[in-house]
C-alpha cells in the first residue's frame, strides 16, 4: 500500500514547516491522515504549526485549515 496522503504544515505566516519533529511520511488513506491529525493537532500547535493542508500525491485536497479553535 502506498503512502500518498500527506500533511503540509504551515507556520503563522503561511510558510511550510519542515521541522524534523513533524511527521514527514505519508499515510495510505485519507482516513489515516485525518485520524493522525485528530490525535495530534494539539502537539502540532505546541510545535508551532498554525495550519495544515491535506495533499494527495502533492495535490492539495483541502486547506489550509487552522488548528486553532474558532472563537
Amino acid at each position: 500500500m502506498s503512502a500518498d496522503w500527506t500533511w503540509l504544515f504551515l507556520d503563522a505566516h503561511g510558510n511550510p514547516m519542515t521541522d524534523a519533529a513533524l511527521v514527514q511520511s505519508g499515510f495510505p488513506t485519507q482516513s489515516d491522515a485525518e485520524n493522525y491529525l485528530g490525535e495530534s493537532w494539539r502537539d502540532l500547535l505546541t510545535a508551532g504549526v498554525e495550519a495544515v493542508t491535506l495533499r494527495e500525491n502533492e495535490v492539495a485536497v483541502y486547506g489550509p485549515m487552522s488548528l486553532r479553535t474558532a472563537e
